[in-house]
């Protein structure tokens, strides 16, 4: 494991002020303001320490409502919705200097049997011959708007080996193409034996980092790094299918319906590596042409 993984899990294992109110700490993303994917893992990390450890997650809808300030704590509120014989639901707020900035609903259920299906998983080649961010982000930096874009998007995603399985927008800025994207991802390190609320938060916290990709590549846009795209989250959904390890290669097959309105939507399903489908994921994010 190395620093900046152990670094992510301290970040998520919040402090319990009340009984149903928690506080974490904030760290600056590549842009001056919290990540998204961070929140949305906090906010998860506090609900699911509300409910029964036989209890896992199936299913989560949240809403950005305002940035993050990297310089200060975030406040955690959980109500207890319901609890039912068989699902659990919880409400998360999370505030800063008084306002809400971030609100998620999450589900969870405890295990049953049922009927069973899925998509296939699509093809992909093998994670290990694919590039680094390491080895791929350097090969780009003229393009980005400064010469430390390539440091900061390195150092935000530390905690995470992930792989482009063809280049990423900013590699191929100025000419539009399919509105799809596939990542390989795992943990920088093994995590040992903790519980699975952790590797669901950590699946939630790397879901926010690519998931809009295809809505650039459908225009040859190369997103905040090089300048041509100013955006943020604006919801996020999650759908848990199946038991996922975070520290195992996880394939993320994203794709890009629609855009319009100043907001385009990107859809998401991540498949274990022996092709079972674990989480669907939708997201819609504003995404503005600078003038």
């Amino acid at each position: 494991m190395n620093d900046a993984l152990a670094g992510l899990l301290v970040l998520l294992d919040l402090e319990r002020i009340e009984q149903d109110i928690f506080r974490g700490q904030s760290r600056s993303a590549v842009i001056p303001r919290v990540f998204g994917g961070q929140v949305a893992a906090q906010a998860l990390v506090a609900a699911g320490r509300t409910v029964p450890d036989d209890r896992h997650t199936h299913s989560l809808h949240a809403y950005f409502l305002r940035p993050g300030d990297p310089g200060a704590p975030i406040v955690y509120t959980v109500d207890r919705i319901r609890d039912g014989r068989s699902f659990t639901t919880r409400r998360v707020v999370a505030v800063q200097h008084g306002q809400p900035i971030f609100h998620l609903s999450a589900s969870f259920q405890t295990w049953e049997e049922g009927l069973d299906h899925q998509e296939p998983m699509p093809p992909a080649p093998d994670p290990e011959t694919l590039a680094t961010g390491e080895e791929m982000v350097p090969r780009y930096a003229a393009a980005f708007t400064d010469e430390g874009v390539a440091d900061r998007l390195l150092e935000a995603r530390a905690a995470v080996d992930l792989r482009y399985v063809h280049e990423p927008p900013y590699a191929t800025r100025g000419t539009p193409r399919e509105p799809r994207s596939q990542v390989w991802f795992r943990t920088n390190g093994k995590l040992g034996d903790v519980d699975p609320l952790t590797h669901v938060c950590l699946t939630t916290y790397v879901s926010d980092m690519t998931l809009l990709d295809s809505v650039l590549l459908a225009h040859g846009r190369g997103g905040w790094t090089t300048g041509d795209i100013t955006g943020a989250s604006l919801d996020h959904a999650m759908w848990f299918h199946r038991p996922l390890r975070a520290d195992d290669w996880l394939l993320y097959d994203q794709h890009s319906p629609s855009a319009s309105g100043g907001r385009g939507l990107g859809q998401g399903r991540i498949y274990t590596r022996d092709g079972k489908l674990a989480v669907t994921v939708i997201q819609e994010g504003v995404m503005r042409v600078p003038r």
